[in-house]
C-alpha cells in the first residue's frame, strides 16, 4: 500500500505532514502499520515508519521524556509505581490493548520499552517499535505524552573485555538510533563492569559509574531542543546478589564526581532477588521468588532523599504472584519492568492455534539446539527460548486471524487492568499533564 493511495488523507508539504481526514486515518492506520512492518525494501520501510510517527504526533500522541514526572517524584513520592512494559511480539495489538485500558482508567504514567537484546531477537529496531506504539495510540484515540524507553542499553562484559572501544561505540550508536526514533528515556546498564576484585566498594563501582557517565554525556549531546532525556543507571546486575546502600552511594557519588553533563540520573535500578523471565521448574511452571521489599524501600528512600532521584527500579517482576504488586508503591519504587509475563499469556493462551504454537516450538528445538542445557527438560528449554520465536515468525504473528488476536488481547487487557490497579496508576493523567510538557520534535518527511 503506497503513500499515493492516501493522498486524500495526508498531504506532505515542505517535508511536513498535514492531515486532511483524521477519522479516516484512524480507520486506515491498521493497514498503514501492517504494510510498513512487512515492507521488504529497507528504504521504503523507514519512510513508512517515519510517516506513521509524524501522523501520530499530528493526532496528538507525542513521544516524550518522563523526566518532569520523575523530578516531581524525587521531591514528593506520589504513591504509584510506573510500569515499563517490554512488548516482544504483536507490538501494535498489545500497545492498543494498553492504550484502551489506559483511556478507560485515566492512566498516563506508563512506559513502552525494548531492551538491547530484545531488539535483536524480536527483529524490532527502535524506529519500528516507536511507529507500532504510536500507530496504536492513533487507533485508540490516545493523546498526550507517550513514553518510549531504551531498556538495558547494556555494555556486554565479554565484548568489552575483547574491545572496549568497539563495544562502547556500539552502545553509543544504539543510543543515537533510539533518540532519533524518539525514545526520550534511556536506561544505561554498565553494572556488568562492576569489579568485585577491588578492595573498596567505590573502586568496585568505578568501571560502572565512569562508563555510565560517558554514555550519559553522549545522550545529552544528542538531545533535541527542549527535551531532557530521562536517564537511568544500574548498580546490581539482575539475578545477582541484592544491592546495598553502600553500593548505591558509591555509584551515585562516583557518577557525580566524573559526570560532565547538566541533568544527572533520574532513577536507579537495583537487585532485590528477581531474575529476568523468572525461574522455570522442570514441569514448566514458575518458581516462587522472594523479593526483598525492605531493600527496595531503603534504597528508594535513600536515592530520593540524598540524591533527588525518583526512586529505585525493579526489574524481572512480571512473573511474580499477583499479591506482590501492591508492595511496589508501598515501598516507594518509582518504576517496575514487565516483559515475560505478557509473553507467557500470548504463548499459553488457549486461543493461540496449537499448530501455530507447535510450528514455533519445532523451529526453536532445531534452531537453538545448542542452547539446550544438560539436565533441562523440554518445558524448561522451550520456556527459556520461546522469546526468540517472535522475530523469525513476525509475518505469521501479524497475520494471525483477527478473532484469534482479539481473544488474546482480551486476556492481556485483564492483566493490564490488574497491574495498573495494584501499581496505582489509575487517574495519573492529571499529574502527568502537570509535570510533562510534550515537545513535538520536527522531522522532515521526503517522498
Amino acid at each position: 500500500m503506497e503513500f499515493e493511495k492516501f493522498s486524500e488523507l495526508i498531504e506532505v508539504k515542505d517535508g511536513k505532514v498535514m492531515l486532511k481526514n483524521k477519522e479516516k486515518l484512524r480507520e486506515e492506520i491498521d493497514n498503514l502499520i501492517f504494510d510498513a512492518v512487512l515492507e521488504e525494501n529497507e528504504e521504503k520501510k523507514v519512510k513508512k515508519f517515519l510517516l506513521i510517527k509524524e501522523i501520530a504526533k499530528e493526532m496528538g500522541a507525542i513521544p516524550s521524556s518522563i523526566q518532569g514526572l520523575y523530578e516531581e517524584m524525587g521531591r514528593v513520592f506520589p504513591g504509584f509505581t510506573v510500569p515499563a512494559i517490554n512488548i516482544r511480539g504483536l507490538t501494535y495489538d498489545v500497545a492498543r490493548a494498553i492504550f484502551r485500558k489506559a483511556k478507560e482508567k485515566d492512566a498516563a504514567a506508563f512506559i513502552f520499552e525494548i531492551a538491547r537484546s530484545e531488539i535483536g531477537y524480536t527483529k524490532q529496531r527502535p524506529l519500528e517499535y516507536s511507529a507500532c506504539v504510536l500507530a496504536a495510540a492513533v487507533k485508540e484515540g490516545f493523546t498526550g505524552p507517550v513514553f518510549l524507553q531504551g531498556d538495558h542499553f547494556q555494555i556486554v562484559r565479554r565484548y568489552f573485555e575483547k574491545d572496549p572501544v568497539m563495544e562502547t561505540n556500539y552502545v553509543k550508536g544504539l543510543i543515537k538510533e533510539a533518540i532519533e526514533a524518539e525514545f526520550y528515556n534511556i536506561d544505561i546498564d554498565t553494572s556488568t563492569l562492576v569489579d568485585l576484585s577491588k578492595e573498596t566498594i567505590y573502586e568496585q563501582q568505578r568501571p560502572n559509574f565512569e562508563n555510565t557517565a560517558l554514555l550519559a554525556e553522549h545522550v545529552r549531546s544528542l538531545e533535541p531542543e527542549g527535551i531532557t532525556v530521562s536517564i537511568g543507571g544500574e548498580i546490581g546486575e539482575i539475578g545477582g546478589k541484592n544491592s546495598t546502600p553502600e553500593e548505591a552511594r558509591a555509584y551515585l557519588d562516583g557518577f557525580r564526581d566524573v559526570y560532565k553533563g547538566n541533568k544527572g540520573l533520574s532513577k536507579l535500578s537495583v537487585q532485590t532477588g528477581t531474575k529476568h523471565g523468572g525461574v522455570v521448574l522442570p514441569d514448566g511452571s514458575i518458581a516462587q521468588v522472594k523479593i526483598d521489599f525492605e531493600t527496595l524501600r531503603i534504597l528508594s528512600e535513600l536515592v530520593r532523599k540524598e540524591y533527588g532521584l525518583s526512586g529505585c527500579v525493579q526489574h524481572g517482576a512480571s512473573t511474580l504472584p499477583e499479591e506482590a504488586f501492591d508492595k511496589f508503591p508501598e515501598t516507594g519504587a518509582s518504576e517496575i519492568h514487565l516483559a515475560t509475563g505478557f509473553q507467557n499469556i500470548i504463548y499459553d493462551s488457549k486461543h493461540l492455534p496449537d499448530d501455530f504454537r507447535k510450528m514455533i516450538y519445532d523451529f526453536l528445538k532445531k534452531q537453538f539446539a545448542s542452547e539446550w542445557k544438560e539436565g533441562q527438560t523440554e518445558e524448561q528449554f522451550i520456556y527459556s527460548t520461546r522469546k526468540k520465536g517472535f522475530g523469525p515468525f513476525k509475518k505469521e504473528w501479524w497475520s494471525l486471524p483477527k478473532e484469534v488476536k482479539d481473544k488474546i488481547m482480551e486476556e492481556l487487557e485483564q492483566k493490564f487492568e490488574l497491574l495498573f490497579g495494584k501499581l496505582k496508576i489509575f487517574n495519573t493523567s492529571e499529574i502527568v499533564k502537570k509535570t510533562v510538557k510534550p515537545v513535538k520534535v520536527s522531522v522532515d518527511i521526503n517522498f
